[in-house]
C-alpha cells in the first residue's frame, strides 16, 4: 500500500460506520448485477417457449446443486403458472423477477453512494481543517520562502483532487471486482470451457492499460505545482494591482501568468488525455473479447449442442456487465495515480516541521513586572547577520526608540521579541525568563503590534477592532478609537463601527487605516507595546493626530518604538541608533544632540525635508 494511502487511513476512520455501510451495499449491488442478467435467461426460455416442463416440486440437496434446484424450482413455477393462469402470467411473473433485482441493485447503488459520500465530503473537511491549523501556526519564517499561492493552491486543489481519487478506492477494492466476481462465478457455472477462454485475453488488456498509466503520477505532481505558481501570479497581481497598473506593468504580468497557464494547459491535456483513453481502450479490449466469445460460443451453440440459445445470449450479457466495472477500475487506478501526487503535496505541508513552537510546560504569566533584557543577539535570514552582538534592557514603564537607516535591523527585533523567528545567538528574557521558555500565547498576549504595513481584514470595523480583544463592548471600541484619533471619521461612516472596510481595507485611506491598527491595538490594552514604523504611513496631520494618541497610549506602558521619522520619538526615554545591526549611539533626544554624532546628522537632514 502506498504510504500517502495509508496517511488516509486515520482520517477515514473517522466514518468507519459509513465505510462498513458502504462495503455491505456494494456487496449487494454486485451480488444483484450479476442476478439481473441472470434472470434474464428464464425470461427468454419463457418468451421463446423452450424452458423445461416440470409438473413436480423439486428438493433442495445442499449447496453444490444450488444451480440445479434454483433452474428446476423456476421451471416448475413457471410451468405451474402456465398451466393454472397461462401464459402471459407465467411471463409476467419471469419480468417480475427482473424489474425487482434491478429495483434491488439500484436501491443498494444509491445507499452505497450515499455512505461513500458522508465519507468523501467528510474526510474532506477533517483535512482543510487540520491543513489550516497547520498553516496558521507555521512560523511566519515558512512563507518568506514559500509561495501563497503553492498553499493556496494544495488547500484549494490538491485536497479536492484526493478526495475525488481516493474515495474511488472503496468501489476500485469493494464493488468493481465483487461485481467481476460474481460475474465470472456464474458464467463458469454456465460454461466452465467458455470462461476458461475468456481468460486468456484478460491479463493481456491488464497488461496495456497498466503500461499507458505509467508516467501518470510525475506529470500530476508537476500540474499540481504549475498550478500553485498560476495562483501566485493571480495572488500577486491582485495585491499589487495599483503597482501594476502605475508601471504599466499589465503586459509583463499577463506573460507571466499566460506563459504558467500555457504549461498547465500541455500537462493537464497530457494526463486528461491519458485518463480519457482508460475508459475506451478497456471497452474495445473488452468487445474484442465478446467478439471472440461470439465465434467460439457460437459453435458451442450450433455445432456442439452443448450450450442452450438463451443461456448463450444470458452468458454473454454476464461477459458484458464485467466491462463496466473494468473501465471503472481503469479509469479509477489512473485517477488514483493523480491522487497519489496531490496527497504527498498535501501531507508534505502538513508534516511540515514546525520549528517555533511551546516547549512541555511552557512558562505561563499574565503580566508584566520587571524589563526586557536583549543580551548579545545575532541573527541573519539569510547568510550576512541583520543584528550583531545587539544588547539592550528595557525596564518596566519605559519608551525605547530605536533608529537608523533601512536594512539596519530594527524591525528585526519587533520579529524576535514577538518569536516570529527564534534568536540565533544571544539571549532574549521577559522578566528573567527567556522568550524561547514562554507559552507563546502568553507571550503575545502581552504585546501589542502596530506594523508598518496596516493589515486589516475584509470585514466590519468592529470586527477587525475585536481581533485585538473579542470580548469588548461596542463602548470599549468607540473608547479606543478615539485614543487612535479614528472616532473622528469612523463616526461619519454610513454604518459606524459596523461599516465594512473592504478587502485589505481598501475603502479606507493609508491614514485612516493605520488608525485603525492602532486602535486595535489600543483594545488590546497590553503592557508591552511594539510600533513598527506606526506613523510612516501617516501624512503630516494624521501623524500629529497619531502622535497625540501613541503619547497617550504609552504613559503607562512599556514600549519599543521602530521609528523613521525622529520627529516621533523625541520623548522616548532612550533612543538606540543603529547603523547594519549594531547600536553606534544610545541616549535620550538632548543627550545624543549633544554628541552631535550620527543621530544628530539624522535629525539635520530630516529638518529639511
Amino acid at each position: 500500500m502506498d504510504n500517502n494511502l495509508k496517511k488516509l487511513i486515520p482520517f477515514a476512520l473517522k466514518y468507519k460506520s459509513n465505510i462498513l455501510a458502504n462495503i455491505v451495499f456494494n456487496i449487494f449491488y454486485a451480488f444483484f448485477s450479476t442476478l439481473l442478467m441472470v434472470s434474464m435467461i428464464p425470461t427468454l426460455n419463457v418468451l421463446f417457449g423452450i424452458n423445461e416442463k416440470i409438473t413436480k416440486e423439486p428438493v433442495y440437496k445442499g449447496i453444490s446443486e444450488i444451480k440445479t434446484y434454483l433452474e428446476e424450482y423456476l421451471s416448475y413455477k413457471v410451468t405451474t403458472l402456465t398451466e393454472e393462469s397461462g401464459f402471459k402470467y407465467a411471463l409476467l411473473f419471469v419480468i417480475s423477477i427482473v424489474i425487482i433485482t434491478a429495483f434491488l441493485k439500484n436501491i443498494t447503488n444509491y445507499f452505497a453512494s450515499y455512505h461513500v459520500t458522508q465519507l468523501r465530503n467528510g474526510v474532506l473537511k477533517d483535512i482543510r481543517e487540520k491543513l489550516y491549523k497547520k498553516i496558521i501556526h507555521l512560523p511566519v519564517s515558512y512563507y518568506s520562502e514559500t509561495r501563497k499561492g503553492d498553499v493556496m493552491a494544495r488547500m484549494l486543489g490538491d485536497i479536492g483532487e484526493v478526495q475525488n481519487s481516493f474515495f474511488q478506492v472503496l468501489e476500485l477494492v469493494v464493488r468493481e471486482p465483487l461485481t467481476i466476481l460474481f460475474s465470472i462465478v456464474t458464467m463458469f457455472m454456465i460454461s466452465a470451457k467458455l470462461t476458461l477462454f475468456v481468460f486468456v485475453f484478460i491479463p493481456v488488456s491488464g497488461f496495456i492499460i497498466s503500461r499507458i498509466g505509467k508516467n501518470l503520477k510525475s506529470k500530476s505532481t508537476r500540474a499540481q505545482q504549475e498550478n500553485g505558481i498560476f495562483i501566485s501570479v493571480l495572488d500577486e497581481t491582485l495585491t499589487g494591482l495599483k503597482v501594476v497598473k502605475g508601471f504599466n506593468a499589465e503586459t509583463i504580468f499577463i506573460k507571466k501568468f499566460n506563459d504558467s497557464i500555457q504549461r498547465l494547459l500541455k500537462l493537464s491535456n497530457s494526463i486528461a488525455n491519458k485518463n480519457n483513453l482508460a475508459s475506451p481502450l478497456s471497452e474495445f479490449l473488452g468487445i474484442v473479447t465478446i467478439g471472440t466469445l461470439l465465434w467460439y460460443g457460437g459453435q458451442l451453440v450450433v455445432v456442439e449442442h452443448s450450450l442452450k440459445a438463451t443461456t448463450f445470449i444470458g452468458y454473454i450479457a454476464l461477459a458484458y456487465t464485467i466491462l463496466t466495472p473494468a473501465k471503472s477500475i481503469s479509469k479509477a487506478s489512473y485517477q488514483v495515480k493523480s491522487g497519489l501526487a496531490a496527497a504527498e503535496r498535501v501531507f508534505t505541508l502538513l508534516e511540515q516541521e514546525n520549528h517555533i513552537e511551546n516547549k512541555n510546560e511552557a512558562f505561563v504569566k499574565t503580566s508584566f513586572d520587571h524589563s526586557i533584557s536583549i543580551k548579545n543577539i545575532s541573527f541573519a535570514y539569510q547568510e550576512e547577520n541583520v543584528l550583531k552582538n545587539f544588547s539592550i534592557e528595557i525596564p518596566k514603564g519605559k519608551t525605547i526608540a530605536l533608529v537608523g537607516q533601512s536594512g539596519s535591523g530594527k524591525s528585526t527585533i519587533a520579529n524576535l521579541l514577538t518569536r516570529f523567528y527564534d534568536v540565533q545567538k544571544g539571549s532574549i528574557t521577559i522578566d528573567h525568563v527567556a522568550i524561547e521558555n514562554w507559552n507563546m500565547h502568553a507571550l503575545r498576549d502581552l504585546i501589542g503590534l502596530v506594523t508598518q504595513d496596516s493589515i486589516l481584514f475584509n470585514d466590519s470595523i468592529k470586527n477587525n477592532l475585536l481581533i485585538g480583544n473579542p470580548a469588548a463592548t461596542d463602548a470599549e471600541i468607540i473608547e479606543a478609537l478615539k485614543i487612535a484619533n479614528a472616532y473622528e471619521f469612523v463616526k461619519d461612516l454610513p454604518l459606524g463601527i459596523e461599516t465594512h472596510i473592504g478587502d485589505a481595507g481598501g475603502k479606507l485611506s493609508g491614514g485612516q487605516k493605520q488608525r485603525l491598527s492602532i486602535a486595535r491595538a489600543v483594545l488590546k490594552n497590553p503592557p508591552i507595546m511594539i510600533l513598527d514604523e506606526a506613523t510612516s504611513a501617516l501624512d503630516t496631520e494624521s501623524e500629529k493626530l497619531v502622535q497625540d494618541a501613541l503619547e497617550k497610549m504609552m504613559q503607562n506602558r512599556t514600549s519599543i518604538v521602530i521609528a523613521h521619522r525622529l520627529s516621533t520619538i523625541q520623548k522616548a526615554d532612550v533612543i538606540v541608533v543603529m547603523q547594519k545591526g549594531e547600536i553606534v549611539e544610545q541616549g535620550s533626544h538632548a543627550e545624543l544632540l549633544a554628541k552631535n554624532g550620527t543621530y544628530a546628522n539624522l535629525v539635520n537632514l530630516q529638518s529639511f525635508e
